[in-house]
This record gives C-alpha cells, structure tokens and sequence, in this order.
C-alpha cells in the first residue's frame, strides 16, 4: 500500500459524517483522473469508504469509486422505467455474485434509491422474485 493511500485511508477512517466521506471519495476522483492514484488503489479505498458509510447514522447514499457503486449503477439502470421484473432481478442477481454484493447491502441500496425515488414523486413497482435454486446434483462447492 502506497503512502498515498495510507493517507487517504487514515481521512476515510475519521471521517464523521457521509458529507465527509463524498469530500473524500470526490478527491480520490480528481486523483485518479490526474493519475496520481490507479484506478485499483481507488477501488479499494472506495470500497472502505462505502463500508465505513455504513457505519454512520442515516440512509445517505456516498457515490465512490466501488463494487457497490458500480452495482448501484446498475440497479439505478433497471429501476429508470419505474419496474423492476423479474428478469432484471436475475440479472441483479448474477451481478450480486459477480461484484460479490451481499444481499443484505442490495437490499440496503434498493431501499435508499426507491425511498429517493418516492421523495421525487416517482412510482416504483417490483415484481415478486424469488433466488434461483441450485441445480440439482451440483454441491454446495460445485456451485
């Protein structure tokens, strides 16, 4: 880990609210923009300060350089038209065990951005879906 990043992790770590956090993860941008950090290092440092936002009190959404915004993006994308099928959720799904997102954080996600929706006057609808189940004759290390 480079000095740089300590640094920044250190910022990530004292940070007291979600405001603070945006501050941080907005720099690490311009840095990585400048190239003065690479777009790993800046993952990695986005992914502690999503993790440390969940800390804090409050259901504000930090947008970084993560896993987790990168799923919320997606998510973002299905939810445009208002609907979220069924399809789309296997779709999220698959990305979920891609990004390695638990279910308890797209939950998290999903009920931040329809509670923001809602605050705009949109409708959102959701379709009852339900995990795929596991193939029969594959093992739990198989699959």
């Amino acid at each position: 880990m480079t000095r740089r990043m300590r640094k920044i992790l250190r910022q990530i770590h004292k940070a007291p609210t979600h405001y603070r956090l945006q501050e941080i993860a907005s720099n690490i941008q311009s840095e990585v923009d400048n190239r003065s950090l690479t777009y790993d290092e800046a993952l990695t440092l986005g992914n502690q300060i999503q993790a440390k936002a969940d800390l804090l009190p409050g259901d504000t959404i930090v947008y970084a350089i993560s896993d987790r915004d990168a799923y919320r993006k997606t998510l973002e994308l299905y939810l445009k038209d208002g609907i979220l099928t069924r399809t789309e959720q296997l779709l999220l799904w698959e990305e979920r065990r891609r990004l390695g997102i638990p279910d308890s954080i797209h939950e998290l996600l999903l009920n931040q951005l329809v509670a923001q929706w809602k605050r705009q006057g949109k409708r959102v609808d959701i379709q009852r879906f339900s995990m795929p189940s596991r193939t029969k004759g594959v093992t739990e290390d198989e699959a």
